[in-house]
């Protein structure tokens, strides 16, 4: 049986040293035009040092227009290059797996960020008030991402992941219900996941040959549907291009929301596909030693640890210290969470989360 503590060599870059990878995480530290800063550097180096395998940035825009949070590391500009490069350079030392996670927000950037502009779509949308993309538009987002991610392999990082999940703009195109084009990137499956199939195929040519490509996806909300995912993730897995697919599952061992797919965990309906050379982890409610080793024994090749690595900078090696390990009880003080490396701004965002921080004491 793999244990989470077993080396994970990929086709392209340096093995893990272990199973665990840091999930990309909405943090809010970065500067307004998406220079890195010390607070956001300090909250992933430590994760390094806390022994990760795979330590990923939140996401980060390639696109000025494509913003989806206050605060988010850029990567669309060479001015953002001495601060990745900063950064890439601490977290090699460590030796964890340095990736950037490549991101576009598409309709959920919201209007404020982006100087009041419509914010950009596959198809127009009347809720967000987003405006359906030119093909000239969508080639150019596509461009963008490669150039993105040659600027991270400049900085030193030893890969980048592109994010498909969670309703942002390639999730977007992929979606049969958001993606009403009539052109070549809308319609069909084949057309709805070609921008990302562009976009990973520039990468492959423009960036070195080891340099590791890992994709993003999630199966359910966002007008996905799961047949379609477990498709694309196969053909994904398969063709050689990537080096791991990072499933975005929100609760791993829960049933399907579809119909259809009930009658096992989520997570089983990805980890018995195809997968050639590529590796294969999910995201989701994966707190504990317990249930990360229970991930691991559905047969995935790693884990990505959200809320556990915010609670505990070194979650991996707590984990290898204690099988049984469980992260401390929620809510937590804010003292715990500066403690652990969470600058102000990350620790006013974990305030929004129901329960997650203590209230402070009324008068």
């Amino acid at each position: 049986m793999t244990t989470l503590f077993d080396p994970l060599p990929l086709t392209r870059g340096p093995a893990l040293k272990n199973r665990f990878m840091l999930a990309p995480l909405t943090n809010m530290q970065s500067h307004a035009d998406g220079t890195l800063s010390d607070d956001e550097f300090h909250w992933l180096v430590k994760r390094a040092e806390g022994g990760f395998g795979l330590t990923m940035t939140c996401a980060a825009h390639v696109q000025a227009m494509g913003q989806g949070f206050p605060g988010q590391l850029g990567v669309f500009d060479d001015k953002h290059l001495p601060g990745l490069t900063r950064l890439a350079d601490a977290l090699n030392a460590n030796g964890t797996h340095s990736v950037v996670q490549l991101h576009h927000a598409g309709m959920r950037t919201p209007r404020e960020l982006i100087g009041g502009e419509a914010p950009l779509c596959p198809s127009s949308d009347s809720e967000t008030g987003a405006r359906a993309m030119s093909l000239d538009e969508v080639k150019q987002a596509g461009d963008d991402f490669i150039a993105a991610a040659k600027r991270c392999e400049q900085a030193g990082f030893h890969g980048v992941e592109l994010h498909g999940a969670h309703g942002y703009l390639l999730c977007q195109f992929i979606s049969a219900e958001i993606n009403r084009r009539e052109d070549p990137y809308g319609g069909t499956y084949e057309n709805r996941t070609r921008l990302l199939w562009d976009i990973i195929k520039g990468v492959r040519a423009e960036c070195g040959r080891n340099f590791s490509v890992g994709v993003r996806l999630s199966p359910e909300r966002f007008g996905m549907d799961i047949g379609e995912i477990r498709r694309l993730a196969s053909e994904l897995m398969t063709s050689g291009d990537i080096d791991y697919l990072d499933m975005s599952l929100w609760d791993t061992f829960k049933e399907p929301e579809d119909p259809s797919f009930k009658g096992r965990p989520l997570v089983e309906w990805f980890t018995g596909l195809p997968r050639g050379n590529c590796r294969l982890g999910a995201a989701g409610k994966l707190t504990t030693g317990e249930s990360c080793q229970r991930a691991m024994e559905t047969g995935l090749d790693f884990v990505a640890i959200g809320r556990g690595a915010i609670l505990h900078h070194d979650f991996p090696e707590k984990v290898k210290a204690d099988a049984a390990f469980k992260p401390i009880a929620l809510p937590v003080p804010e003292q715990h969470l500066v403690a652990e490396g969470l600058g102000p701004a990350f620790v006013s965002y974990m305030k929004s989360w129901k329960g997650f921080v203590t209230e402070p004491a009324s008068a």
